[in-house]
């Protein structure tokens, strides 16, 4: 008879969602520190990025090589975004996200990469000047969403999928102010779009305000204009929130 081992969750995103085996009891019970440590992250976070104002985050994959055009676009569309005055912000990883870091450095902004805890090694990238490692992925995107003026979003994998559309989900509940969303790729994102159009809308499950959530475009010109027009517009409507 072979002996059963029960599995232990080996990172803290991992112990958190471990609702099931004989090693729960054991997790459960030291629930109080779990959720000190969240707060600890959450509160370096907010420290760490208080002065970001105003900047703009960036998603893709991180398989993208640099001589993929996808990466140079990335780092020329960063670039330019950087002489509008906006930081950059990443998952601080290779691909896109080196490439967007990149492309902050080359116009003098501050590059800001926020790794996650992962099975498998994810290092930092060599072009991040401001660096913050988190080991819960719920408080990474808290930073990636709090501190964005937009979202541009690469052709990437589920985790850039997961954070497009809990973007999306965010604004259309009104959870975050309404900001650009755009999707950088358009002979990517083409047949994404046209599935939205052709069946979330046609079946009624969104609304056409919905779709116009997003700004499919290529063109590193067209999208800093797009970015710094709605900016401008929410400084033009803001409206304090109450504490």
């Amino acid at each position: 008879m072979h002996e059963s081992t029960a599995h232990i969750p080996a990172r803290c995103d991992e112990e958190l969602l471990c609702c099931l085996g004989p090693g729960f009891p054991a997790l459960a019970g030291s629930d109080p520190h779990r959720v000190a440590r969240i707060r600890d992250e959450v509160a370096h976070g907010f420290a760490a990025l208080a002065d970001v104002t105003r900047a703009v985050s960036f998603f893709g994959s991180a398989r993208t090589p640099p001589d993929h055009p996808y990466y140079q676009l990335a780092r020329t569309l960063a670039a330019r975004l950087g002489t509008l005055g906006f930081d950059i912000i990443t998952g601080g990883g290779p691909g896109i996200m080196e490439a967007a870091n990149r492309g902050a450095r080359d116009a003098g902004v501050r590059s800001i990469g926020l790794v996650i805890e992962l099975p498998y090694e994810q290092r930092m990238n060599a072009f991040v000047d401001l660096s913050l490692e988190f080991k819960f992925f719920f408080v990474r995107k808290l930073m990636l969403v709090r501190y964005a003026s937009a979202f541009v979003v690469f052709p990437g994998g589920f985790g850039t999928l997961d954070e497009l559309f809990e973007a999306l989900t965010l604004i259309q509940t009104e959870k975050i102010r309404h900001f650009p969303v755009v999707l950088a790729g358009s002979q990517h994102w083409s047949g994404l779009e046209q599935w939205i159009r052709t069946q979330l809308l046609e079946l009624g499950m969104i609304s056409a305000d919905d779709v116009e959530l997003l700004v499919v475009a290529d063109d590193p010109d067209e999208i800093g204009g797009v970015i710094e027009g709605w900016r401008r517009r929410q400084l033009a409507t803001y409206r304090p929130i109450r504490p």
